[in-house]
Parts: structure tokens; sequence; C-alpha cells
């Protein structure tokens, strides 16, 4: 297949599995850019772009020529990291967005898909939440600024398509996970975070120091990695609630052939989460994700969402004659507690130590489950089942130890 696809945001979690469906519906000509390092996906043209260089971004559109365009790029993160970082989140994806959604206008592309996200709704929704329920009410000020900016996206694409005629979709993803999610355990979202605390709680209650330094290799905390000493290990862990009574010595080994001794008691250990473990959330696999936007990007243009919208409100309906709310939710339609992810994840990991819960910090949007009637009535639905996912993530992220480790 010839058209010229931009991945924007290619070396992402969205953005890969995007490329990966592409790929396996024989589009060879997929064009990508990456942040930090190029990712290792063979077939695909990678361009070192920062997206929030207007000119640079106008620049790539005139010397590639894209045909589509999947606006995958965002500065994302959980709630601890929305709430800290409240200008960077808003301003860099203002940047982005704006940046690509100009220059696809500018330079002719056919169609654009722009991912947003679920927390552009109201904090205090009606269930399950429906594409017409954006801006009835107050944002979750945790993460505000993030949602401000997809709400700015999404009507962005609106308004070009009804001043300049330009085929610009939106969909609104729940809560996403699967192999290459970001698991930093300050900036990660819920699901991630709760799989690595529980591997390093795992580690830290079996004594597998050997694992523990391979993580931290992988992903240091802070600036602690694999090769620091066993108390500045402990005490990075601790920072982020994950502790044991026994005691311990520093033991630095030079390789992971060295490491402290083994013990046939557990020490006990504690994980301890955020929040109160009430919320629901929804959740679906980056792999799910990725075929919905590619059935969308080649089965639905703007013209059928303005003629689906019309047809949910009536013809009757004054509301009708507003071109308004024509993105897309994307989900499985199914949520669960927060308490209750965990003990799915805490026994796919295998970890046996206490949890505790933390309600001095913040629970966040107390629910967010999207009706997702729009995207069946459109012809799509998911294929990955909540504990399959999360089971195949895991595996997934002890490859990485094990890679680190000079296992495999």
């Amino acid at each position: 297949m010839t058209s010229t696809i931009f991945v924007a945001g290619g070396s992402g979690m969205v953005g890969r599995a995007i490329i990966r469906r592409l790929h396996g519906k024989g589009h060879d000509n997929v064009i990508a850019n990456y942040h930090r390092r190029r990712p290792g996906l063979e077939g695909v043209r990678w361009h070192g772009l920062d997206l929030t260089d207007q000119r640079a971004v106008a620049q790539f559109f005139q010397e590639q020529k894209p045909d589509y365009v999947f606006l995958a790029a965002a500065r994302v993160g959980g709630i601890g990291a929305n709430n800290l970082y409240r200008t960077d989140f808003l301003l860099d994806n203002l940047q982005i967005q704006n940046n690509i959604i100009q220059a696809g206008w500018q330079h002719g592309v056919s169609k654009l898909l722009f991912l947003g996200s679920s927390c552009i709704y109201p904090r205090e929704c009606p269930q399950p939440i429906r594409e017409e329920y954006l801006l009835t009410d107050t944002l979750e000020f945790t993460n505000e600024p993030y949602a401000v900016a997809k709400i700015a996206g999404l009507k962005l694409c609106e308004s070009f398509n009804l001043q300049h005629n330009t085929n610009f979709v939106s969909v609104m993803p729940t809560n996403l996970f699967g192999p290459g999610d970001n698991f930093d355990l300050l900036s990660s979202h819920v699901l991630p975070a709760l799989i690595r605390k529980f591997h390093l709680g795992k580690c830290l209650e079996s004594n597998d120091w050997e694992a523990l330094r391979a993580d931290l290799s992988e992903r240091p905390i802070a600036d602690i990695d694999g090769t620091a000493s066993a108390d500045a290990i402990l005490q990075a862990l601790s920072t982020h609630g994950i502790t044991s009574s026994a005691p311990t010595t520093d033991h630095r080994p030079p390789t992971f052939d060295v490491r402290p001794p083994t013990s046939d008691v557990r020490p006990p250990t504690t994980v301890t989460l955020w929040g109160s473990g009430s919320p629901r959330r929804e959740f679906l696999h980056v792999d799910d994700l990725a075929e919905a936007c590619v059935f969308v990007m080649e089965n639905v243009d703007f013209d059928d969402l303005v003629t689906l919208r019309r047809q949910e409100l009536g013809e009757d309906c004054p509301e009708a004659e507003n071109i308004r709310n024509t993105h897309v939710n994307i989900g499985r339609g199914q949520d669960l507690g927060i308490k209750e992810l965990a003990e799915l994840i805490r026994s796919i990991v295998g970890y046996k130590g206490r949890t505790v819960w933390d309600d001095s910090r913040p629970d966040g949007t107390p629910r967010k489950l999207l009706d997702v009637s729009r995207l069946k009535f459109l012809g799509w639905k998911p294929r990955i089942e909540l504990q399959e996912g999360i089971e195949a993530t895991y595996k997934w992220y002890l490859a990485c130890q094990a890679r680190e480790g000079g296992k495999v």
C-alpha cells in the first residue's frame, strides 16, 4: 500500500501499537518521530522531530507529504505527575497538537486521527459517559491542565472540519496498558504502577536481589540503579511505599553473580498504594486501541459522525443543528474498583506480603466508565480480556528485566 502514513508519537506505547497494527495490515510506507531514543521497530522511517517546534513540524510535513496522520503524541502521566507538572502538561500538549493539526490542514492531508483521553469529561459525570457529556460540568482538578489541552485538540479538529472542510476525526480512549507502558513510579498510570510495585515487593519478600538490581538497572528510581548499595535501594523503594522490616546489610556486588545471601524466611514486606482504592476505572489493552484507531481511520469519516450524531439526537431536536461532540469513545464498556484491580495484579505477579492503602493520597475522579455504544454501532469491539492483557504485560515486563540481567 503506497499511501504515506505519519504516526506522531511513534516511539510511545500507543504509537508503537499503531505501527504494529499498520504493518499487520500491509501498510509499509510508515514514517514516525521518536522522543529520546529510537524504538527497535523495523520497516519505519524514523525522524528525531521535536513536535513542539512549529517550524520544524511544518518543514517535516512539506518534505514528507503524509497522506494520513495518527496524532498519538502527547505528554502523559499518572495522577501524581499530572498534578505536579501542571504547566508542562498543558503547554507541551497544546504545542504538539496545534503544530500537527495546523500542518495537516496546510499541507492537505487526506485524514487525521487525533487521540485524546477519557479525562476530558467532568469529574462528577453520569455513568457510563456518553460523548455528549463533554463540557457539562467541572473537570477533575488533578488532571485539569491535561484535560483542557485534549479538549482544545478535539475542538480544533472539529473547527477545522467545519471551517475548512477537512476530515479530522477524534477518538477518546479509556485508561490504556500493555507492552511499552511507562512503569516509572512517579509518573506512571495506576495499572503499570501496580504491576511494578507488586513485582518489587515480591522481589523484596523473597530476598531476590538479582531481580531487584535487574529492575533498577532497566528503570532506575531517581538516581538509584542496580549498582547501588542495598541500603540505597531499600531507601529508594521505601519512598514509594515498598518496605521490609527485616534487617539488612550493605551489599554492593560488582556483577549480578554476587548477591546478598538468601534466606528461607520471608521478611515481612509491605506495599503501600495511593488513595482509598474505591474509585472505579476501565482499562483497555493498547493493541485493542491500535486496532480501533486503524478501523476508524479506514472506515469512519467526519461526515459519518455528523450524520450519526444527528440520528442520536433526533431530527426534531434543536441541538441537532449544532455540530459538536462528534468524537468517539474507545473502551471496553466495563470497569472495576481499584482495590479489585490491585488484588488481580497481586495474584498475577505472585506477591504475598501486606498491602496498605494510604487514603491521605488523592483518589482522582470517582468513576470513569465510557459509553462505547457509538463505536459498537460503527462496527468495532475489543478482543483482549483484562486478565489476559495484564498477564501478557507482566510477561513482557519480566522479559525486559531478563534482558537487562543478561539471561536472554
